[in-house]
């Protein structure tokens, strides 16, 4: 059984995704164990009260520098001996120190298709908004794997979504989770709870049947 911790900042609905997920079958042989925050009123907190998901709020503003808050968040995810960690609308930078710890077991929800539109500053609207200001025609969402880059690790899945005309950032973000987010993470999760995600030279591929040595 797959143990996996969810960080998030706002409403959480990549972690009902999950949650759904795991209660329809969609995921198999994983169990969220935890789910993180760093905003104490953020909805995500009750999606996980209400689905009996034992939620935590761990916040920059209760730690007296950034390195406290860093060793804090590493502890907290430590306690809950997750295998993989999921970020999930998670608008905070991850500490080297949480990346070395679990190398290859943390994933991240990207709202493009990486290598467009990632990296420092795209994150939320403003990736939907720089969307819409180059024009593009194909958008989508990427899950991919943490590394001390931002949005530079492993790609593990991609789905695009058209943009259409009229489309304002707020439009195409509820496609965009509708149509890609909200399908890719539950597909991510399930491959790597059932070993099916190999990572080598920096590039992933998903096999087709389970491997013996499990998750990578």
């Amino acid at each position: 059984m797959l143990r996996i911790v969810v960080c998030v900042s706002g409403g959480g609905t990549n972690l009902q995704a999950i949650i759904d997920g795991v209660k329809n079958g969609q995921i198999s042989n994983t169990e969220i164990v935890q789910v993180i925050s760093n905003n104490g009123n953020a909805y995500a907190l009750k999606r996980a009260e209400e689905n009996g998901i034992p939620g935590i709020c761990v916040s920059p503003k209760d730690y007296e520098d950034r390195e406290a808050f860093n060793d804090a968040l590493l502890e907290t995810v430590k306690r809950a001996a997750p295998d993989l960690i999921v970020l999930a609308g998670f608008l905070v930078v991850v500490p080297e120190k949480m990346i070395a710890e679990y190398r290859n077991k943390i994933i991240n929800i990207h709202p493009s298709l990486i290598p467009s539109f990632c990296g420092k500053g795209y994150y939320g609207l403003k990736v939907h908004e720089g969307v819409l200001e180059r024009g593009v025609k194909v958008t989508g969402a990427t899950v991919h794997f943490v590394d001390e880059g931002t949005d530079t690790g492993p790609i593990i899945l991609q789905r695009p979504v058209e943009v259409e005309d009229g489309d304002t950032a707020e439009t195409l973000q509820k496609r965009v989770m509708e149509q890609a987010e909200w399908i890719l993470l539950p597909e991510a999760v399930d491959a790597i709870a059932n070993g099916r995600v190999e990572v080598k030279d920096g590039r992933c591929r998903i096999l087709k049947n389970r491997k013996d040595r499990g998750v990578s």
